[in-house]
């Protein structure tokens, strides 16, 4: 309404200047006279439209006031939420309808150019290469209908909707590759400096894993594994026996694997291949390829020695010898809890402490003192000890307990207490009834 009042104020026209009064010519006096004339019948032809414009106006302002619509009432929220969930439904329908672009065959025979022929051949080959290739067709076009349908709607922030609509995720790219731009240049660079750089791919290389595997696939540094068959074992024992295993053990390695190592690199074949200023690096990935073996070693060893404390499998749990002594008026085991989970973890100290102090092959033919680098890993060792502990204290229970009762049933008969009761009963003087 306010507009349509701004209008009318904009239909009105505008106030005359008053006439000058001033002595004219009869010729001028007529101009003036016809001017005069048009100018009235003009300002009287302003005043009926400006007047037909007011009239308009009040007609259309009374009309619009009898005709005004009753206020809008507001959905409820679940009506609402089904009419958004419909109309984007339908809407993502006709964007679905849509004919999609197909892949470009060019693409595909530039896939298959890439891999080689001698895994092109044959009958099942054949099946399988088709059956990639719909695959991909598969995963191209659901990537460009979803890619599409993103990009034509936005999806309504309604809970209820992502129940309708699961969709599977899209096939990710190999972790660490990146398609978005030519590779092929990239890859032949890497390619060649890993040939000339990555010694691991040295022939003498695959020997030395060869010789690790021979030497060590089912070797350990020490095997408890029969020790409940031969019976209980005190404290003392289980330490003696770890050490010398590992003693052993460590003299077997230096005469078999350690020796025949030396040897490999004691021939001119072994550097075939090998520039003079690769000499260092080529060293450098002998001496971690062994400390990878020895320490693989260590670790399945503690892995071994700690699986035999299982509290579900019990069947090689080790026995050992334990003493419930009295001394000085106290019942105690000996020896002690503590002493035996001490003894216990020994082991596996003595285990890391094992194939310390053998030479890198650069060392032993230079005449230097570098040694490998064999040390169990801080948190190899760290969960051996901590499920080893748990593992004792529960096994110990059955101990605790049973010493419990001893001090409950028969503590009294060395604290003093049957001693005290005994004099009481004398300094009464009882009969002889009461005696026996």
């Amino acid at each position: 309404t306010s507009s349509k009042r701004t209008l009318r104020t904009l239909f009105r026209p505008p106030a005359l200047p008053p006439p000058v009064i001033s002595e004219k010519s009869p010729s001028q006096k007529k101009l003036l006279a016809h001017r005069k004339g048009k100018e009235e019948q003009k300002m009287i032809n302003q005043l009926l439209i400006d007047r037909a414009l007011e009239v308009y106006y009040i007609n259309m302002d009374e009309r619009d006031e009898r005709d005004a619509a009753p206020p809008i009432t507001e959905l409820p929220s679940t009506v609402r939420k089904y009419f958004f969930i419909k109309y984007y439904l339908f809407l993502k329908s006709c964007v679905q309808s849509n004919p999609m672009v197909p892949i470009q065959q060019q693409w595909l025979r530039s896939m298959l150019a890439m891999v080689p022929q001698s895994l092109m051949e044959g009958k099942d080959r054949q099946l399988l290469t088709e059956d990639l290739l719909k695959e991909i067709v598969r995963d191209y076009e659901k990537s460009m209908q979803r890619c599409v349908l993103r990009r034509a709607l936005v999806k309504p922030d309604i809970k209820e909707l992502d129940k309708l609509e699961e969709e599977a995720p899209l096939p990710l790219l190999p972790l660490g590759l990146d398609f978005s731009s030519t590779w092929r240049n990239s890859y032949i660079k890497a390619k060649n400096q890993i040939t000339s750089s990555l010694h691991i791919l040295h022939p003498t290389m695959q020997t030395l894993l060869d010789f690790g595997y021979t030497a060590f696939f089912n070797f350990l540094v020490v095997d408890f594994s029969s020790s409940r068959l031969k019976g209980p074992v005190d404290c003392r024992s289980l330490k003696t026996d770890a050490s010398l295993s590992c003693s052993k053990a460590e003299d077997k390695i230096l005469r078999t694997w350690y020796q025949r190592v030396i040897g490999l690199f004691t021939q001119s074949e072994a550097l075939d291949g090998v520039k003079l200023d690769q000499l260092e690096s080529f060293y450098n990935c002998v001496d971690v390829l062994m400390s990878n073996q020895l320490k693989e070693l260590l670790q399945r060893t503690t892995e071994a020695f700690v699986k035999l404390f299982d509290p579900e499998d019990r069947r090689r749990l080790p026995i050992f010898k334990m003493d419930l002594t009295f001394d000085e008026n106290r019942m105690e085991f000996y020896p002690s809890l503590q002493d035996l989970e001490e003894a216990i973890l020994f082991v596996v100290d003595c285990i890391g402490q094992t194939l310390q102090n053998f030479q890198t092959v650069q060392a032993w033919l230079m005449g230097g003192t570098a040694t490998l680098d064999a040390e169990l890993p801080a948190h190899t060792v760290q969960w051996a000890k901590s499920t080893l502990g748990k593992s004792i204290r529960d096994n110990l229970e059955g101990p605790k307990q049973h010493f419990k009762g001893y001090v409950e049933n028969y503590g009294w008969l060395v604290d003093g207490t049957a001693e005290e009761r005994i004099n009481t009963f004398i300094a009464e003087q009882p009969s002889f009834d009461e005696y026996t």
